[in-house]
């Protein structure tokens, strides 16, 4: 992939809203409006991981490095740290219902993503409450099990994702056993990849991103399929053992992308990059896998 200037792809903004009076704040007694940064609103739909690396949130890190609002309704509960996950919960279908109707009531959301979902009912309650509510088309990240491979959903969540919620999807970001599951057919070689995205494009999403980490060699090749195109999207591949949390940061970084204006391309391009850069800062502060500094470009103008 070549190289590319993040900061020519919608950088964090910088504008402001200012109050009428420019005093200093201290002399009005603490009484003065401080600038009100204008920024777009992105919802992540997610499981919880309470050490931070993946799920809720590791996407409000994202989006908050992407310089956009994040809003969280947890999907799924879990017992879980940088070695592996011991328990998952998924919550009530009609709680997360009824958290979305909140923030989709009161809240102007320009993207959505979504996370893992954890059951057939939940993936059917998320899609019919998006519907209804007429929010925009999410990025979907089909995340069926966690980075060390234990389960996060149960029987039926890939055929109720295919019926229920792919022909409601913007984008679905799937690496390859997560398409492998979608499709029913395994997935071997990047020639394979580019058909497969096209397949996972019939049926619904408006684009697919499919993830070519899997699939051994010096590079990864992405293929995204949009607009009736396919594109290769090679990197080098960087030699950082398995980190935890890239798929829930890269489609976040996506949907913050896409609110602020970009095609599906450069939101692509662009996010995997950033992806890349917060994979290299990367550290391993447990006794597991190594985790994301999702912090690691700070916006222009900081220090």
């Amino acid at each position: 992939m070549a190289c590319m200037n993040l900061d020519r792809v919608d950088p964090p903004s910088r504008t402001t809203e200012f109050s009428t009076s420019k005093r200093d704040p201290v002399a009005l007694g603490g009484r003065a409006s401080y600038p009100r940064p204008i920024m777009q609103v992105v919802l992540t739909i997610a499981g919880s991981d309470p050490s931070g690396g993946a799920g809720l949130q590791g996407d409000l890190k994202t989006l908050a490095a992407f310089g956009v609002y994040g809003a969280a309704v947890p999907t799924l509960l879990t017992v879980q740290n940088t070695a592996g996950v011991s328990e998952v919960e998924v919550l009530e279908p009609d709680h997360v219902r009824r958290q979305l109707r909140a923030v989709l009531d009161d809240l102007p959301v320009a993207a959505i993503k979504i996370g893992a979902l954890g059951s057939a009912a939940m993936v059917r309650a998320v899609a019919d409450e998006l519907a209804t509510a007429n929010a925009p088309w999410p990025v979907v990240d089909p995340v069926m099990g966690a980075s060390l491979g234990q389960a996060l959903s149960g029987d039926g969540v890939g055929d109720t994702l295919r019926r229920h919620l792919l022909p409601r999807t913007a984008l679905l970001t799937p690496n390859l056993p997560e398409a492998e599951r979608l499709l029913g057919r395994r997935i071997g070689s990047v020639q394979a990849m580019a058909e497969a995205a096209r397949d996972l494009a019939g049926l619904g999403p408006m684009a697919v991103l499919l993830k070519g980490g899997h699939v051994q060699g010096p590079t990864v090749v992405d293929v995204l399929h949009v607009a009736g195109e396919t594109i290769s999207l090679p990197a080098e591949r960087l030699d950082l053992g398995p980190t935890h949390g890239t798929g829930c940061a890269l489609s976040s970084a996506i949907a913050a992308l896409l609110a602020r204006g970009n095609d599906t391309h450069a939101a692509c391009q662009a996010a995997t990059l950033w992806l890349r850069g917060a994979m290299l800062q990367g550290w391993r502060p447990g006794q597991g896998l190594r985790l994301l500094n999702h912090a690691w470009r700070a916006p222009r103008g900081t220090a």
